[in-house]
Order: structure tokens, then C-alpha cells, then sequence
């Protein structure tokens, strides 16, 4: 698998990367062969990381929606490593409320981190990407969106978290169509229930067998499951891998 889906010589920027399936993202990445660029709010855990691998890791701590944060990191990192190839735009939280007591704040909180977020990061490597490409170099970009099920059959008590995730799919098709042309391929993860902490209110004792009997493998995935097929569509191996949306949800959502 490893020389399949190497990732030796790339740059991949990856948000999010503190935990769960970024964290994990980041570790195959690194494993993999690449040098990784890991994007957080929480500081301790990420230079930790960057700490123990200090030649192939750079951290930056700050708000993925940040258009200042996100010009900073990307000049830095380019003038560290030289390029970038890739992106997972990874970085998401949780504002549950059923629709008549949300927010007009707490429905802006989770737009502005998942989908202004992944919609700054994606403009910008990708612009690096495009440039690159323009000036005569052949391109192999890959950016990543991590979106989830609730963005193609909705959510009770998440409104604003389904609504973010089905504006990735949007986004991750328009910027497919814009770019496939450059060498850059933009394509959806749909994540499915992954025990990480963002889950745990789903995998409670409440609504455990609720969702659990809507998934045909019975059970949660684990982020370094998940991070896989994240790391399959960042590597040449999906060359010709364009504008889709891959479900990597145990069978949670089954589209024709």
C-alpha cells in the first residue's frame, strides 16, 4: 500500500490536525513520505507534532478563517518546503441546536469554520497550485475536503453543520471544474461516524443504537481508517480522480 499510494516529495497542508482524523491524516501523510503542514487552534498537541519530526512538520496555530492567519501560513510554508501539494481541509466544530432555538451567532460559528475556512485554505493552495501550473511546471495537485453524510441527507439538531458540509460538495465541483485543467484534483471525503471527540454527544449512551442501526458494519470507524482513502486521493494513485464525493461511512448513507 505504502509504494501505491506514496506521498514522497509532496507538501500537504492539513487543517484540523490537532486531533481525530486530521491528526491521523497527518501521521499516514508523514508516514507516507511527505512533508506535512499542520493547521490548528490547539497549540500543545500540534507543536508536539511538529516537535517530534522537526525536519518534515511545521506547525501554525490560528483560526482557519482567518484570511490573515491563512496568507501568513502559505507564504511561510512555501518559503520553508519550497511548494505545496496538497491540502485536507479538515478543521470543523460542533453548535448543536434544533433550528427554531438556534442562533443567528451559533449558525455563523460553524459556516465560518467549515466553509469559509475550507473556502480560504482552498483558494489559496490552489491559487499556488494554478500559478505553478501557469508558468509551464506540470502540475499533480490534490486538495481534500472532508465533508460528512450530513451533508447529503441532513441533520437533526445540526443545521448549520449539514448545511456547511453540503457547500463543500459545491465547493470541491467548482473548483474541479476550474481547475482540472492546472493538474489540480478536488475531491469530497464523506465522513460518516468516526469516534473522535466531535462524536461523542452521537455516541452517547442516548443515541448510540439509533445511529448505530443505521450503519450496515455495525459500528463507529476509527480515524486511522478514515485517513486511508483521505491519503488515497491525495496520492498519484487517483490521478484521474476528479469532483467526487467518496462515503467512507460503513454503509450510513448508500448513493446510486
Amino acid at each position: 500500500m505504502s509504494e501505491i499510494m506514496s506521498l514522497k516529495g509532496k507538501v500537504i497542508v492539513i487543517t484540523g490536525a490537532a486531533q481525530g482524523v486530521g491528526r491521523a491524516t497527518a501521521e499516514l501523510a508523514l508516514n507516507l513520505g511527505a512533508k506535512v503542514c499542520v493547521v490548528d487552534l490547539q497549540r500543545e498537541p500540534l507543536e508536539a507534532f511538529a516537535a517530534a519530526n522537526p525536519d518534515h512538520v511545521q506547525a501554525y496555530v490560528g483560526s482557519v478563517s482567518d484570511p490573515d492567519f491563512v496568507a501568513a501560513s502559505i507564504e511561510h510554508a512555501i518559503s520553508r518546503f519550497g511548494k505545496l501539494d496538497g491540502l485536507v481541509n479538515c478543521a470543523g466544530i460542533v453548535r448543536a441546536a434544533m433550528i427554531e432555538n438556534m442562533t443567528l451567532q451559533t449558525w455563523n460559528q460553524v459556516l465560518e469554520c467549515h466553509l469559509t475556512g475550507a473556502f480560504l485554505w482552498l483558494q489559496a493552495v490552489g491559487s499556488h497550485l494554478v500559478e505553478r501550473a501557469k508558468s509551464g511546471e506540470q502540475v499533480k495537485g490534490s486538495i481534500v475536503n472532508i465533508s460528512s453524510e450530513a451533508g447529503r441527507r441532513g441533520s437533526i439538531g445540526q443545521i448549520n453543520y449539514a448545511s456547511a458540509k453540503a457547500g463543500m460538495l459545491g465547493m470541491t465541483m467548482s473548483a474541479a471544474r476550474e481547475w482540472g485543467k492546472y493538474g489540480v484534483r478536488t475531491n469530497t471525503v464523506c465522513l460518516g461516524m468516526v469516534e473522535t471527540p466531535m462524536t461523542e454527544t452521537i455516541r452517547s449512551e442516548r443515541f448510540r443504537d439509533t445511529y448505530l442501526a443505521q450503519i450496515p458494519m455495525g459500528r463507529w470507524a476509527q480515524p486511522e481508517e478514515v485517513a486511508a482513502p483521505i491519503a488515497f486521493l491525495l496520492s498519484d494513485a487517483a490521478g484521474y480522480v476528479l469532483g467526487q464525493h467518496l462515503g467512507v461511512n460503513g454503509g450510513f448513507h448508500l448513493a446510486s
